[in-house]
């Protein structure tokens, strides 16, 4: 996490200000300085001070001082907020510029448990003129997977699920107690940890309320928050920080030291060696620690978002029998499906490449077979994790068009869902498109043939409702 602390107000810049008269030289290295400011502010955990700096960033564009560069066939549908954890304190309104700053032609934002990012993204990347959407993840439990371990690890019958374009941050009554008790499972947990993880670091600890919540814009904490606060505690409490670490770690002096030196890869392994299986903070879950994936989808078509399963490497039990599962959550509600490509390619053992990257190209194929959109990204909830994926590393370049039909499906139902109430659950599309298949195609298509941005959104929000698809198609395709 970035510092929470304000960062300064930068004024907007004019032409009829003195720093017009300074020399070129002069006068872009004073532009230079001011977006980085205004770039930092996008991170402000004040929702005022973001989006004053997203408008006076676009002032810049409007002027000529900022220039987006040409869009690419490049899509990441999977980036986490500091709303849940960004391992560089994106904001949702941070993210949806950066994305614009590097040609990115549609993004994602994703979140553990919360929507309080999704109307701040959605808004800012109209501004800038981005394809955007927004999603929720967390873990279920299925009962039918109860002995086999699916894609969290270690955790038999534990799966992360995931539900996809979303267009508000407020959901109807009946579900509000779903998005609630989300919340309040993650804070119990999350004070469980802490209280155990004291425990076992005594003279170190923490106060959850003082120490952890204000790491984050909204009291939505995370296990790597904590790490951090941690962190911070043993540098005020600890004089020999490496021994007392390489105790508690368990690792050895000499190893430890090389580790801190490290700063990422020393809090994952905090986390890992204290809240993760083994760990003083870790407890394992049972089929009440979360919620049912009956839950979370009725939650996902209430808000008229989409039920999405999610994917790790095929290499677990559970993923060994990924038809099985998918037919299991396909007959829950679920029409999509997340893949984390990177982790499946980008691996330095050759052999477990070989492996990861078959398992990657089957999984896609199975998609296709079952009519499962695919929603890919990278996270960006580590640090080392890209802004985008490499489109063109040699395992990905023939999942291109999947990987982009997915992206653009997903934002074919955000435009019509947030413009006319007409996104892939409303009862009009399933009157007019039944079968799951041709609402993938018609929302594909959709999302091919809308502009981003403010006024194509407001063009939209001008057709009839009522009028057939192929006409609404139509009519988009006109506007250009």
């Amino acid at each position: 996490m970035g510092d929470p602390g304000r960062a300064p107000r930068v004024g907007r810049w004019s032409r009829g200000e003195p720093g017009w008269l300074i020399r070129d030289g002069a006068r872009r290295s004073l532009i230079k300085d001011r977006i980085t400011a205004l770039e930092a502010s996008l991170n402000d955990f004040d929702p005022a001070v973001r989006t004053a700096a997203l408008a006076d960033l676009m002032s810049l564009v409007d002027c000529g001082d900022i220039e987006f560069p040409p869009e690419s066939d490049v899509a990441n549908m999977h980036g986490h907020t500091f709303f849940s954890y960004n391992a560089y304190g994106h904001s949702p309104t941070s993210l949806a510029w950066l994305a614009k700053r590097r040609g990115l032609k549609l993004m994602a934002i994703v979140d553990f448990d919360v929507l309080d990012g999704v109307d701040e993204f959605l808004a800012a990347c109209e501004v800038v003129g981005l394809r955007g959407a927004a999603s929720m993840e967390t873990r279920i439990f299925i009962p039918e997977f109860a002995t086999r371990e699916i894609n969290s690890p270690g955790e038999p019958g534990v799966l992360y699920h995931m539900s996809v374009g979303f267009t508000s941050s407020q959901v109807r009554e009946p579900v509000r107690p779903i998005l609630a008790d989300l919340r309040d499972r993650a804070t119990r947990r999350n004070r469980s940890i802490v209280e155990r993880v004291n425990g076992y670091l005594d003279p170190v600890v923490v106060d959850y309320d003082r120490d952890v919540l204000p790491l984050t814009p909204a009291g939505t904490a995370t296990e790597r928050h904590m790490v951090t606060a941690y962190v911070a505690a043993a540098k005020r409490s600890v004089s020999d920080q490496i021994g007392f670490w390489s105790e508690k770690l368990n690792l050895g002096r000499d190893e430890m030291a090389a580790t801190m030196a490290d700063l990422p890869a020393f809090k994952n392994l905090v986390r890992s060696r204290l809240m993760k299986r083994g760990g003083a903070g870790y407890v394992k879950p049972g089929p009440d620690t979360f919620p049912t994936v009956e839950e979370m989808n009725r939650l996902a078509v209430a808000a008229k978002a989409l039920p999405c399963a999610t994917w790790l490497d095929g290499t677990t039990e559970g993923e060994l029998a990924i038809e099985e599962l998918l037919g299991l959550l396909i007959g829950k509600g679920v029409v999509a499906l997340n893949i984390i490509p990177d982790r499946n390619w980008n691996i330095a053992d050759p052999a477990v490449r070989r492996v990861k990257v078959k398992n990657l190209h089957d999984v896609v194929r199975l998609a296709e077979e079952l009519a499962l959109p695919l929603v890919i990204g990278t996270e960006m909830n580590r640090f080392g994790q890209k802004v985008v994926d490499d489109f063109d590393a040699e395992p990905l370049v023939p999942l291109r068009k999947p990987f982009l039909d997915g992206a653009f499906f997903v934002y074919g139902h955000t435009v019509l869902q947030r413009a006319l109430g007409r996104g892939y659950q409303s009862e009009w599309a399933r009157a007019h498109l039944p079968s799951r298949r041709a609402r993938n195609q018609f929302y594909t298509q959709i999302g091919r043939a809308a502009p981003p941005g403010l006024r194509s959104m407001a063009r939209v929000g001008q057709f009839d409702p009522e009028m057939p698809p192929a006409k609404m198609l139509s009519e988009l395709r006109a506007q250009g």
